[in-house]
C-alpha cells in the first residue's frame, strides 16, 4: 500500500513496544524473548555477555505478556529478531550483582543475555537498556522494564 494516511483521532496499538528487526548470528539456537542483545562488528546481534556493554541494543521483544506494537525493517530475512527499542518490555535480569528496585537503571550484565542494576554511572553512559518497572531482590528472573536506551 502506498500513499498518505490521515487520522483524525488516536491510534491505539495494543502491543508493548516499538521493535526493530536485527539480523541474528544465533540462528541454530535462537535467543528467547527477553534476552539482552548486543551488536557485533558485522552489525548482527547475539546475547550480551559483558557488564556495561556499550554495544547493547535492547532486548528481544515478545517476552511475558508484552508483544511488539510496531515492528520496523521487515526485510531482514528469517534470521532476524525483533529488538524492543522503545516502550515496555520484559527483560531477563540478574540481581546477584545488586538487588534491583523499581526505577533502577539497567545495563548488560556478565550473565549472558541478562540485565543488571547499573551501579557505576561512569560506566553506564551509553550502556543503559532501560528502567526497572518492578523489583528483583535476588536471583534471576523476567523483569518488566521501560526500554530507554542511552
Amino acid at each position: 500500500m502506498r500513499g498518505d494516511l490521515d487520522v483524525a483521532g488516536d491510534i491505539k496499538l495494543l502491543g508493548g513496544d516499538l521493535a526493530e528487526l536485527f539480523a541474528s548470528r544465533t540462528a541454530t539456537h535462537p535467543a528467547e524473548p527477553g534476552t539482552v542483545m548486543s551488536l557485533d562488528e558485522n552489525g548482527t546481534i547475539a546475547p550480551s555477555a559483558a557488564a556495561y556493554d556499550k554495544k547493547v541494543v535492547g532486548v528481544i521483544a515478545g517476552a511475558g505478556s508484552y508483544r511488539p506494537g510496531v515492528i520496523l525493517d521487515a526485510g531482514c530475512g528469517e534470521q532476524a529478531r525483533p529488538i524492543a527499542m522503545v516502550g515496555k518490555a520484559y527483560c531477563r535480569a540478574d540481581a546477584s550483582y545488586a538487588p534491583i528496585e523499581v526505577g533502577d537503571l539497567l545495563t548488560a550484565s556478565p550473565t549472558e543475555g541478562h540485565a543488571m542494576k547499573a551501579t557505576d554511572p561512569s560506566r553506564a553512559f551509553g550502556a543503559v537498556i532501560g528502567k526497572a518497572m518492578a523489583a528483583l531482590p535476588e536471583g534471576t528472573g523476567l523483569l518488566s522494564i521501560v526500554v530507554t536506551l542511552r
